[in-house]
């Protein structure tokens, strides 16, 4: 409980520092705005994470092409997650969270500044019109798009079952598929918890998983096969998709 109290103290200022910081160059639209916009998000990160007392380890980091579009795939147990992969993440990066993220004071309103889309998983038709955003965005600046499919955070550690969203958007797109395992983020914090451990967390970078050849009908072997090679990358066996 110290260490979350200490590490609030540290959360407002910072955050608010920062958020101040990227709203003012995106308000001016001044040149350096789109540089600031990637740049301060990976500052803020590794500023909470050392006040946590969390490493970051990236293993296979330059399986992640700066160079081209691909679609980061990773798994979702705490919001330490969200941070690790902010910190190590190479080149321009999109986030799709989910439409509560936005709600979230000052900070909400700074991630969709930023240029992060939200998905509201419970309007089918918002859903679509946020995949067509993150497609726009793949198609114009060649960015990481990183997708959590499980939709929401787990709270065992085990994978979830994976939503099509992530993989219907990269057939479409063409943009390569890169499974990335967080490990340790459960340890530091977990899912309805306050708490915060000190500890590693080991972001491990997968082989890619081309979509060259593969048409909208073979989105659920793409789900599959992208979900297996995640759970290799965690150490869990995985599982196969059922139902249509």
């Amino acid at each position: 409980m110290i260490r979350m109290l200490v590490l609030l103290v540290v959360v407002v200022p910072v955050t608010l520092w920062y958020v101040a910081i990227i709203l003012w160059h995106i308000y001016r639209k001044t040149p350096d705005a789109a540089r600031i916009a990637d740049e301060l998000p990976r500052r803020w990160a590794w500023r909470l994470l050392a006040a946590a007392g969390v490493r970051v380890v990236l293993e296979h980091g330059e399986r992640i092409d700066r160079g081209s579009p691909q679609i980061l795939i990773a798994n979702h147990s705490s919001w330490f997650d969200v941070l690790a992969l902010t910190a190590v993440t190479p080149g321009r990066y999109v986030f799709v969270a989910k439409k509560e993220v936005e709600s979230i004071p000052f900070l909400g309103y700074t991630i969709g500044a930023c240029g992060h889309i939200f998905i509201d998983r419970k309007n089918h038709q918002a859903a679509l019109a946020s995949l067509a955003a993150a497609r726009e965005r793949l198609s114009r600046e060649k960015p990481r798009v990183i997708m959590f499919p499980e939709g929401t955070r787990s709270a065992t550690g085990e994978l979830q079952p994976f939503k099509k969203g992530a993989f219907v958007l990269a057939i479409e797109t063409g943009a390569d598929i890169v499974p990335v395992a967080i490990l340790g983020s459960r340890d530091v914090m977990r899912k309805h918890s306050l708490l915060i451990h000190p500890g590693t967390i080991t972001v491990r970078v997968g082989e890619r998983i081309s979509v060259a050849g593969v048409a909208l009908e073979g989105r659920n072997k793409l789900m599959d096969d992208t979900r297996a090679a995640l759970a290799g990358l965690l150490g869990a066996p995985g599982t196969t998709h059922q139902g249509p």
